[in-house]
């Protein structure tokens, strides 16, 4: 039996879409330093057009460090989010 261990690339394209175009860009921003911070075998580029944020993932290093990367991408994004939503709120109070 031949052991076949070369490493399968694993993708994945996200869309969030956003009911405006700059939160939908802060969104972005907040989440694109992981474009930079990708280690080997991984790649993460995330871009915003309109009222969406595209992210795509490439992972060629397995599947637990793929899932945990959508999971650490789709953290992010919320936490952002909710400073987003925070600001917006204390905002109109002032």
């Amino acid at each position: 039996m031949e052991n076949n261990s070369k490493a399968r690339k694993l993708e994945a394209e996200i869309t969030l879409e956003y009911d405006n175009a700059e939160y939908a860009e802060a969104v972005a921003k907040s989440v694109s330093p992981d474009n930079f911070k990708a280690p080997s075998g991984l790649s993460i580029g995330t871009a915003c057009r309109r009222r969406e944020v595209f992210t795509s993932i490439k992972c060629k290093v397995g599947i637990p460090t793929f899932i945990a990367t959508i999971d650490d991408l789709l953290f992010c994004v919320s936490v952002a989010e909710k400073a987003l939503s925070t600001t917006r709120r204390l905002a109109s109070q002032s």
